[in-house]
């Protein structure tokens, strides 16, 4: 019987990063490799650094995604799709291509010749809160066949993407990981994604630059501080781990407590309202 601290350890297993450069990827690359696998790096920027293998991946170009998932190899125990934008490149378009189409590509391609055990772990947002509220949109988009297609919905649907294409691509994620559960889990493959909150990386830099230093400050933070990439690497490497073995199809909420507190209170609105209610009845 495997032991718990076995259950956690990626010994023998070759993982595949996107956005190993950088933030998020960065981390988890450290921590693979620390718990005993081998890395393959995949990432738009050349400079990457602490990873056995690299390949260069451009997100937005079907030729480069073609081109990385031939040059990992046939054998990919896990994929972990970390590589993405904000908003604040201020190109709608571009951030739902490389943060969804791009990524449901490369992850088509990878999970092809993935056998039973193997695992996928992707990076949503707490942006995508409403990925609920939202599904119609999220299911057309999904509904397309490839890039071409994908892009041509977006810019045949420019309303969805009047907020900066960033939510839509994160729900859509969500979407997306829900959607395969069913047929990888018939191949022993398990799915699923992260959905961190404020986190400090080049994203968060990106939106400092864009929107201004204060854009982020009335995000709730009940842990009184936002996550460091270590915190969100450790998250998606237990869920891609034998540790995680009976979780699939899940999003889980990397978010310091962001959701749980808007929640409590929007709960408490009508429970104070009702308390009310009783106490002034005569």
């Amino acid at each position: 019987m495997e032991s718990i601290e076995q259950s956690w350890r990626y010994d023998g297993r070759r993982a595949v990063v996107t956005g190993c450069a950088s933030g998020i990827g960065a981390a988890v690359a450290r921590q693979v490799r620390a718990l005993g696998g081998t890395v393959i790096g995949l990432d738009v920027t050349e400079n990457a650094t602490g990873v056995d293998e690299f390949h260069r991946l451009d997100l937005a170009d079907p030729g480069s995604i073609d081109r990385a998932a031939a040059a990992v190899g046939d054998r990919v125990d896990t994929l972990f799709n970390i590589a993405g934008v904000s908003s604040g490149i201020g190109d709608p378009l571009r951030v739902v291509t490389i943060n969804l189409l791009g990524t449901r590509r490369l992850t088509e391609a990878i999970t092809a010749r993935m056998g039973a055990g193997a695992t996928v772990a992707s990076v949503s947002s707490l942006a995508a809160t409403g990925y609920l509220e939202h599904r119609e949109q999220s299911d057309a988009l999904l509904e397309t066949a490839d890039m071409a297609e994908g892009i041509a919905w977006c810019r045949a649907h420019p309303e969805a993407l009047a907020d900066g294409g960033y939510r839509l691509s994160k729900e859509a994620l969500i979407h997306y990981t829900m959607r395969r559960t069913v047929p990888l889990g018939a191949r022993g493959i398990r799915i699923n994604c992260t959905a961190p909150g404020v986190t400090e990386t080049p994203i968060l830099d990106q939106l400092r630059t864009a929107y201004g230093p204060g854009f982020l400050d009335g995000i709730g933070k009940p842990l009184g501080r936002v996550s460091t990439p270590g915190e969100q690497a450790a998250a998606l490497v237990f869920l891609n781990s034998a540790a995680a073995g009976y979780i699939t199809g899940q999003v889980l909420w990397v978010d310091g407590g962001n959701l749980a507190a808007r929640l409590a209170c929007e709960s408490a609105i009508p429970a104070a309202a009702a308390a009310t209610s009783v106490e002034s009845e005569p």
